[in-house]
């Protein structure tokens, strides 16, 4: 019976169900150029044509003919020339422009000699394997800043889409990243910019391999521009946001043999290209990871088989997703959404959300991935309008609104029709008469739960219905796992570290961090109890935060993170806010600290750990709404908005709060429940909390800390002024494994500083590095020789790593043996050696660059700024200009920054300046503008730029932070040369751009911006 083919001929899946590797692997060494035949040699046993292309006029050869082929047209030269210069290298597009074309406006129209226009596909997305794969190697640049030799790249249709950068096997795998950024940089956009359309990066050591899209790879190149202020839309673009591909049960395959016979197995790299791409409205390229499609792919199979067999309106029709926290549930869920609008027998997707704070987000999580995808509603009138539009196909709701129009419309049309209804976060509350009435009033519908916590016989509650108790009683079956301890194996999210910090008086003697464990609310609401608290938090706020610790974020260098203290009542979140008040004014102290709350009609509902919390300000006790009101004030005063507890404004003040701790402009937030789900902050890494967790309420406000955002921030904090230690490991086993705590939670402080045994294998501790520097690195000893310089920038990067997170141990400060003015000397050697290793074209000096990694993220995060170096001015000043030992200091904590490197020669001109009269701070400004107008006006003489055009280029760089030495906009700034001379004027342009370029980071960040 053809009902049941799809059975029988189902597509193969993208991700593996499982994988074994089986082969043997040779145990001789393997070189880089070994690595690239094999790696060719197992994709042309795939299927993959080899081509011997090595410059562009072979590649656009080739492209034109792929395209023929593809299109089953015969291009004249002209019409040729007109396609390829209009629609595929125009000079106006970038990759972000080559990105959008390839993912949403793959079909161009040719405009034909005979004034008749045509189709062109660039890509088959319907029937993917139309596509050919070719694959090339060792293609060279001639046409960049610098001449370069690609590895492997794989040509899709004749357009590079895949770019694989290999290094050998022992060589750190961030060093191929490293790599391409500086492919990024010299010469992907040089000539007819073909290699800006690669949408997919892979990096390789033999060992590991991992992948990531190009727009993680652009952003992050803008991003790690030094002192970088442009407006990007988000700074999660490091090396931590590559990933590795893995089966369906989330093994990773990480050896490049096993990730060639699966990642680009053609039918999987062309799913990857083709479907689980999302180029979001903020124009990134998000590349979904392999637990995300086997999800995706088992949801649509469920769908598929389920109508075949008319199991629709059933639980078997549906089932449940079980992905952590954090891991990105809202990509999967939009993904599934767009696919499963695609089936013709679907009639709608319903997006069902639990509370209007979730709602809100998920609609602006969907607008981001494709504006307009997601019709919201503001009413159960808009909700009813959209059920009966047929051009309305994914639809957001929230239970509540959509238990009220089932209630309201009985016999609905709509209930007849096929459906898929999505709920984000299932979490017990749609497990009652609301899920129940949904469920019997549609009749065709496949039911489907995303949940990072799933409710289990072991955390289920006693009350309710005993049939609608656990997620698998009300979704049905599970369909995919990816649990906490995969995604920090993954690198997906981060581990959190504990503190447990005693909050009752103790007797002497006892240790700091006993916490005895008190029953009764009364006690631990004790006015007393909280000074202690709030005491100790702001004592520690800075260190928990790292707010000594610089990075960018959306443009801006801010210090640190932000924080969230969750409380048991709103009694007591009246308590802590006053206090908060009391002791920051007391001790002259600004913190913006803000707090939330709104009525629960089951607040004190001991089976539920977060009840719901709508909007409802109306319900509050009086005093609670007073407060409140009096709470927004303050926040009004703070930001300049004008918010109230008044339904409306109450709900926007949700939303802007949202927002600007986004934006880490509020420094700490208390809530009672609000914010503790469903929020999402990556700049937020700190979870203070005076409330009773349990379970998945526990896990649920645990991972608010763990979103990854760049290599300072290594994990989530936890700061308990409560003995949860029994609830933590119960939840963390629960919802891991029972050997999942030594994953999921940090080692304590003794382990990273005086090191730890593990499987076997010894991991040393602070104190052994640093007695390791003295003795191999003494200062004011040179180090002589390549491999001595290998060892000190491993050594070194490893204890840059290993403070990074004893900073956040309230036992670490007085404890760092090396003093500040050793610290810096050390920092000025391993800096010394990046710019010596990164700056020029040396082979040898190159050579060591593969397999070193520099951890500059983390020098950067302490670094050392203008002001500082102002007021050591100001005290050389203060002492008459007689204390040299000011001078050497100066010296010392510039050659220690990398900011401050390129205005050496500014800042000792200016110190020269100096005597008893001189006004430092009014001085230096002075002195700034009147040198970068002098520099400026030289180099424009020098150059015989345009001196308009360049001032107006300049300016603009300043004020976007970023100078763009590429591209059409500094030709403009150029002097007249001889087009028939064009290597000449190509090598004019190299000279003005490296010329601009240390000008501008001579002065970026010491004028204001334009």
């Amino acid at each position: 019976m053809s009902l049941y083919n799809v059975v029988v001929a189902s597509n193969e899946s993208t991700v593996v169900a499982e994988y074994q590797a089986d082969y043997s692997r040779s145990d001789a060494y393997q070189s880089e150029a070994e690595l690239e035949r094999e790696l060719i040699r197992l994709l042309q046993a795939q299927g993959y044509e080899y081509l011997l292309i090595h410059d562009e006029a072979a590649l656009v050869a080739n492209l034109r003919r792929q395209l023929e082929a593809l299109n089953d047209y015969i291009f004249s030269d002209a019409e040729w020339h007109r396609f390829f210069a209009e629609s595929i290298a125009s000079s106006n597009e970038g990759i972000v422009e080559k990105t959008r074309k390839l993912q949403t406006d793959h079909v161009q129209n040719l405009k034909r000699d005979d004034g008749t226009t045509k189709n062109i596909n660039l890509i088959d997305k319907k029937n993917i394997h139309n596509n050919r794969l070719q694959v090339i190697n060792q293609y060279q640049e001639v046409g960049g800043s610098h001449e370069t030799r690609y590895d492997v790249t794989i040509l899709v249709n004749g357009l590079p889409l895949v770019h694989i950068e290999l290094k050998r096997r022992g060589v750190a795998i961030r060093e191929a990243f490293n790599q391409i950024k500086r492919y990024q940089r010299d010469s992907f956009w040089a000539a007819s910019g073909l290699f800006e359309y690669v949408q997919i990066f892979i990096i390789s050591n033999g060992t590991h391999t991992k992948y990531y899209s190009n727009t993680t790879r652009s952003s992050h190149v803008k991003e790690s521009a030094a002192g970088e202020r442009k407006k990007s839309k988000k700074t999660s673009n490091s090396f931590e946001f590559t990933s590795y591909w893995a089966d369906s049960n989330n093994t990773a395959i990480a050896d490049l043999v096993d990730f060639t016979r699966t990642f680009l197995a053609k039918h999987s790299l062309l799913n990857v290209l083709t479907k689980y791409c999302v180029f979001t409205s903020e124009a990134l390229l998000l590349v979904m990871r392999p637990y995300q499609i086997a999800a995706t792919e088992r949801i649509l199979s469920r769908i598929e088989i389920s109508n075949n067999y008319k199991q629709t309106g059933t639980l078997a029709a549906g089932g449940y997703i079980w992905h952590t926290t954090g891991s990105g549930k809202t990509l999967t869920s939009f993904k599934t959404a767009q696919l499963a609008t695609a089936l013709p027998y679907i009639d709608k997707v319903l997006f069902v959300v639990d509370r209007k704070d979730l709602d809100y987000q998920t609609i602006k999580e969907y607008e981001r991935f494709q504006k307009g995808a997601a019709d919201s509603n503001t009413s159960t009138k808009i909700l009813q309008q959209q059920l009966a539009d047929s051009s309305s196909k994914i639809i957001i709701t929230t239970i509540q609104k959509l238990d009220v129009f089932v209630s309201k419309n009985k016999g609905h049309a709509a209930f007849k029709k096929h459906f898929v209804i999505i709920f984000d976060e299932c979490h017990r509350s749609q497990f009652g008469d609301m899920h129940k009435k949904i469920v019997t009033s549609f009749k065709h519908y496949h039911l489907f739960g995303f949940t990072g916590t799933p409710i289990f016989a072991a955390n289920a509650g006693s009350g309710g219905n005993p049939t609608m108790r656990t997620t698998p009683q009300a979704f049905g079956d599970k369909l995919h796992t990816y649990t906490i301890v995969n995604a920090i194996n993954d690198g997906n999210v981060l581990p959190f570290r504990i503190d447990y910090i005693n909050t009752v008086k103790m007797k002497a003697g006892l240790a700091d961090k006993e916490v005895a464990a008190i029953d009764t609310e009364a006690a631990l609401a004790d006015p007393a109890r909280i000074r202690a608290v709030v005491t100790y938090l702001l004592t520690h706020f800075d260190q928990k935060t790292k707010r000594n610790h610089f990075y960018s974020l959306k443009g801006q260098r801010v210090a640190g993170f932000n924080s969230i203290l969750a409380v048991s009542s709103i009694p007591v979140a009246k308590k802590y806010y006053i206090e908060l008040k009391k002791q920051l004014a007391d001790q002259g102290r600004s913190l913006n600290v803000a707090t939330i709350f709104s009525f629960s009609a089951n607040e004190a509902d001991p089976e539920d750990v977060f009840p719901d919390e709508d909007f409802d300000t109306a319900g509050l006790d009086q005093s609670s709404r007073d407060f409140l009101e009096a709470a927004i004030a303050d926040y009004n005063r703070d930001f300049n908005t004008n918010y109230d507890t008044s339904a409306d404004k109450f709900q926007n003040y949700y939303k802007d709060l949202s927002l600007r701790m986004k934006n880490r402009e509020v420094d700490l937030l208390i809530v009672v429940n609000m914010f503790l789900t469903g929020f999402d902050a990556t700049t937020l890494n700190t979870l203070w909390v005076d409330k009773n967790l349990k379970q998945h309420g526990l896990i649920q406000a645990f991972s608010r800390t763990n979103r990854i955002l760049n290599a300072v921030k290594t994990y989530g904090n936890i700061v308990c002024f409560r003995d949860l230690q029994e609830q933590t490991d119960a939840a963390i086993a629960l919802f891991g494994d029972k050997d999942a705590g030594s994953i999921v939670l940090l080692k304590n402080f003794d382990s990273y500083y005086y090191g730890f045994d593990e499987d076997g294998q010894h991991h040393p501790g602070y104190t052994e590095l640093i007695a390791e520097l003295g003795q191999k690195f003494p200062l004011g000893q040179a180090i002589i020789g390549e491999q001595n310089e290998k060892d000190f920038i491993r050594l070194f990067g490893a204890i840059l790593r290993l403070k990074n997170i004893l900073t956040a141990f309230d036992n670490f400060p007085g404890r760092e043996i090396l003093t500040n003015r050793d610290y810096q000397d050390y920092q000025s050697l391993y800096l010394d050696l990046y710019q010596d290793l990164s700056g020029g074209n040396k082979a040898d000096k190159e050579r060591i660059n593969d397999d070193i990694v520099f951890e500059i993220e983390l020098i950067r995060q302490v670094e050392i700024n203008i002001d500082y170096i102002l007021m050591l001015v100001a005290q050389y000043h203060a002492s008459n200009c007689e204390d040299k030992s000011i001078l050497v200091a100066i010296d010392k904590a510039i050659g220690a920054s990398i900011e401050l490197r390129s205005k050496k020669v500014l800042i000792e001109h200016f110190i020269e300046t100096v005597n008893a009269s001189t006004k430092v701070d009014e001085e230096w400004r002075r002195f700034v503008d009147e040198q970068k107008e002098s520099d400026l006006a030289a180099l424009i003489t020098a150059e015989k730029l345009k001196p308009d055009e360049t001032r107006k280029f300049i300016d603009n760089a300043f004020r976007d932070g970023a100078l763009k030495t590429s591209g059409t906009d500094i030709d403009k700034i150029m002097p007249p040369v001889s087009r028939f001379g064009g290597g000449n004027r190509a090598v004019k342009k190299q000279s003005v751009g490296d010329k601009l370029m240390k000008f501008f980071e001579k002065y970026f960040g010491l004028v204001s911006e334009q």
